[in-house]
């Protein structure tokens, strides 16, 4: 079988291969950069702002190869949001080295540089200096090496596409010259790297590297493994969380010929060579199971929350709420909802898990390849070292691929059945194994001075996490506190699992944050825009704002005005972002049609704006899916939906004009793109919605019925 990374060839690990986290060393002819940055802890939540702390002399892998390529290596994974290409530039700009001239092996647990995984827009901001940074050293060991090959000093030598030419003699020597049959080991330490006014890739639009492939199928994903002998897994399931196996009768299963049946404690599974036969067969499992005890339902879920939750904590606090209260002079409360949503991936969970040798290889949809690797190094017993995990691309994840289960689940029966073992999700058990984010209770209390300042801030959010809770607008008197999230270990407080989706707790902390601000602007009789400004002191909120304004053709005035437009703002990842849309609202149906999306984003530096630009659309789009239909519908463990007949995400013909616009901000790093343009979404829509009919929708989604009750 050839398993396609970045570049098309498969690059294999040499015999005796050791890929120890210290290695300097040559694969083949070509110099290979190999140093490790050390174990990190894993972050210590998805929802803590904290960077992995990388140490300060580092270095990541590379390798120059003896026809003038360069081969990347990053633990990160390509799930299409775009960095496989947006590393390459970053390696080309230090190396100086077309982008062309850049392929990019991502994941692949033998071969890259060990990573925590693929979440919270990290590859640019995190892993980005680590690439840039063994660029920038590989690049100035070239120059040395090519000083001595042309007997000139380094001061008088350009690069120019891996070709380093004398400005004297021009004389030339080119990477692949240099490095061609030789062994070399140079450290230098941490080189600098160029800045940004002598960038000349990073900052350009640049075609993805992934798209051609993806765009004639050629891309090859871990459903499309096969591998001889394979056999096709399917699994018996539990009819609801919670629910315990009694009994099970494989009988019937059995008389079909060629299926094998494997039971391992709680594990019972149905193998073929055809996955439609191992279905078949499974149909035919009669099983019995002790019902779930679970009574929650999705009407009663957040009662059960504010009620389940642990004891809250502080996530941040200023001044003192009591003399907030004695400033106030108007108070405000209101109570927010947010529901379980999907990842709804149009890839579901796959794996082919081969062993061999005593070796494990899997290759898994994963966004956490090395921690996936231990983990299922764990279930078998065996070292890490005999397992290797190898991503293709990933159609998806959003969060939704750090489940470890499924990709285990492959490697055990691989194991026990003796064959290479391929496992593949139906829609229905995405469904229902999916950690969904979880569903949260906002509990706002604020207040205003006789003047339209905001003196008074006390929040706290039930169930849904910290991430981005506290405000940013300037009151000297706040309490932010959270009690539970999508991280808990407490099994009483969500029904099932819940896990990271696209800037965890962050949609719900918006929610619930922008729609207060706007309805307090209203019972003032201001302008949201305006009174946001008056509330704002820190000058990239502003600029998002007053771009936005000005971009959108904002027109002051109180709300409701009956035009259905609305504004709100947020942060994420170091990014700035304020979103402005215009709805309208059937009158006689209720229901809610985006018309215009406008996002003004502030990232810092912008590596390649044209990516930038499709994750913000990425995210405009998917948002208005938890902003307008999807939530999860439950019942004593049950879940009731188990495919887009029922679970509704955004269909072409909901898209209304997307428009986003970029800041240009050389003075800050380049901060996280995948997430920012969702968080605000719901918040928005909710905004607009009230321009135009006059009523508060206070619960996600948006929807027509929910409409109708606030009008009545």
């Amino acid at each position: 079988m050839s398993v396609r990374h970045e570049p098309s060839h498969e690059i294999l690990p040499t015999p005796g291969f050791d890929a120890s986290r210290r290695r300097f060393m040559v694969l083949g002819s070509g110099l290979f950069l190999f140093f490790m940055v050390e174990p990190l802890e894993v972050l210590r939540a998805q929802e803590s702002r904290h960077m992995p702390e990388y140490p300060t002399d580092f270095n990541a892998y590379l390798r120059i190869g003896e026809d003038g390529r360069v081969t990347g290596f990053t633990g990160k994974i390509e799930m299409g949001q775009g960095i496989s290409t947006s590393l390459a530039q970053l390696l080309a700009e230090e190396l100086d080295v077309s982008v062309e001239q850049v392929d990019m092996v991502m994941g692949d647990t033998d071969l890259c540089p060990w990573d925590m995984g693929t979440f919270g827009s990290l590859s640019v901001r995190a892993f980005g200096p680590v690439l840039r940074s063994a660029g920038a050293e590989a690049r100035m060991i070239l120059l040395q090496m090519a000083a001595e090959n042309l007997h000139a000093p380094i001061e008088r030598l350009q690069v120019h596409s891996g070709l380093i030419t004398d400005s004297a003699s021009k004389k030339n020597v080119s990477y692949a010259d240099l490095v061609k049959g030789k062994h070399i080991e140079r450290h230098l330490g941490k080189v600098p790297g160029k800045a940004f006014s002598a960038y000349s890739i990073i900052g350009k639009s640049t075609p993805r590297k992934d798209a051609f492939d993806k765009v004639t199928g050629k891309a090859k994903y871990a459903a499309d493994m096969t591998l001889p002998g394979m056999l096709h897994a399917c699994i018996l399931r539990p009819p609801a969380h919670g629910a315990t196996l009694k009994s099970v009768d494989t009988t019937a299963a059995e008389s079909i010929p060629g299926v094998r049946i494997i039971k391992e404690g709680s594990l019972v599974a149905v193998l073929h060579e055809h996955r439609d036969v191992a279905n078949q067969a499974l149909q035919l499992v009669k099983a019995q199971y002790e019902p779930s005890s679970s009574r929650l339902d999705d009407q009663n879920i957040f009662d059960h929350l504010v009620k389940a939750a642990p004891e809250p904590r502080v996530v941040g606090q200023t001044g003192n709420l009591a003399e907030g209260e004695k400033l106030s002079a108007t108070i405000f409360e209101q109570t927010y909802f947010d529901n379980y949503v999907a990842h709804a991936a149009m890839e579901t969970h796959s794996a082919l898990a081969h062993l061999e040798d005593g070796r494990m290889t899997v290759w898994a949809g994963t966004q956490l390849p090395f921690m996936l690797r231990d983990k299922i190094a764990h279930e078998l017993g065996v070292p890490a070292e005999k397992v290797r995990v190898i991503p293709p691309y990933v159609g998806g994840g959003f969060g939704g691929k750090g489940t470890e289960g499924p990709f285990v689940e492959a490697a055990q029966l691989a194991k026990l059945s003796g064959k290479p073992v391929h496992m593949i999700w139906s829609r229905e058990e995405e469904f229902f194994f999916d950690t969904f984010r979880p569903a949260a209770v906002i509990k706002i209390r604020a207040g205003v001075n006789a003047v339209g300042k905001l003196v008074l801030w006390d929040y706290i959010i039930y169930g849904g996490g910290d991430r981005e809770a506290r405000q940013f607008y300037a009151i000297p008197n706040e309490r932010t506190l959270a009690a539970g999230g999508w991280m808990t270990k407490d099994p009483g407080l969500h029904p099932f699992a819940v896990g990271a989706w696209r800037a965890p707790s962050n949609n719900s902390n918006s929610f619930g944050r922008e729609s207060l601000i706007d309805t307090i602007a209203a019972k003032l009789r201001i302008d949201p825009v305006e009174f946001r400004l008056q509330n704002l002191t820190n000058p990239r909120f502003r600029r998002v704002l007053e771009t936005a304004a000005e971009k959108f053709g904002w027109r002051p005035a109180a709300r409701p005005t009956g035009h259905g437009v609305g504004v709100a703002i947020g942060t994420d990842v170091d990014s700035f972002v304020a979103t402005m849309a215009e709805v309208e609202v059937d009158k006689s149906t209720s229901r809610v049609r985006v018309k215009r999306i406008l996002c003004v984003q502030d990232m810092g530096i912008v590596v390649n704006p044209e990516g930038a630009r499709q994750q913000m659309e990425g995210c405009m789009t998917m948002g208005l899916g938890y902003s307008l239909s999807e939530q999860i519908h439950f019942r004593n463990g049950e879940i009731l939906d188990r495919n887009f007949s029922t679970y509704e995400i955004p269909r072409f013909s909901w898209l209304p004009r997307i428009e986003t616009v970029l800041i240009d901000n050389p003075n800050d790093p380049p901060s996280g793109g995948g997430e920012p343009a969702i968080i605000t979404m719901g918040a928005v829509i909710a905004n607009a919605v009230f321009d135009a009919v006059g009523v508060r929708v206070h619960q996600l989604p948006v929807t027509a019925a929910r409409i109708k009750e606030a009008r009545k």
